[in-house]
């Protein structure tokens, strides 16, 4: 079911955020994520005022986390194609800080302690929140069939998460029998 109707309005700014999961030939998975934000009408670059075209990104950003099925990321890489100042790009390197990271519990914590302020970018970092979503995303099934047969021995992440998963839905009900506390 889509939106109500909007009151009359003029589109200004667009931010397209992709993320994918690609599972590689070698175990590992590659979550890559895009960000691109542009203007509808004529802006001008903030350090060297050049004109910036209708629809030519003013962040156009990449990110690749490079995981195995624990979540841990074994590489992380960072790529500035267009920022509002020529050297936004010169902070990519840093975002390698991320390898060794494992992808759950605390994640957003984690990124802002890495990679928050001066030591990352903004639009980077908060593309790091869709990055982890999609890991645990591409992943699901091939993480099931890799912990198939080992024993739940802790509160699965998703439980309390969202209303589908309260501890007394039919869905935590049938997945999660031990974890339900419904009537």
């Amino acid at each position: 079911m889509p939106l109500s109707a909007p009151a009359p309005r003029q589109l200004k700014h667009n931010r397209a955020i992709e993320c994918r999961g690609y599972e590689r030939e070698d175990g590992l998975w590659d979550i890559e994520g895009h960000l691109v934000d542009t203007k509808t009408y004529l802006t001008s670059a903030r350090d060297t005022g050049r004109a910036r075209q209708p629809g030519e990104p003013v962040h156009d950003m990449w990110l690749r986390l490079t995981i195995d099925l624990d979540m841990k990321i074994h590489e992380a890489e960072a790529a500035t194609d267009a920022g509002p100042y020529a050297p936004c790009g010169d902070i990519t390197p840093n975002f390698k800080a991320l390898k060794g990271v494992t992808i759950g519990a605390g994640w957003r914590k984690k990124t802002l302690e890495v990679l928050g302020g001066i030591k990352g970018c903004t639009h980077l970092v908060e593309l790091l929140g869709p990055l982890g979503t999609t890991a645990f995303q591409a992943t699901g099934r091939a993480r099931e069939k890799h912990n198939a047969g080992k024993p739940i021995t802790k509160k699965p992440y998703q439980i309390g998460a969202c209303h589908m998963y309260s501890e007394t839905s039919e869905a935590v009900k049938e997945r999660w029998p031990q974890y339900y506390s419904g009537k």
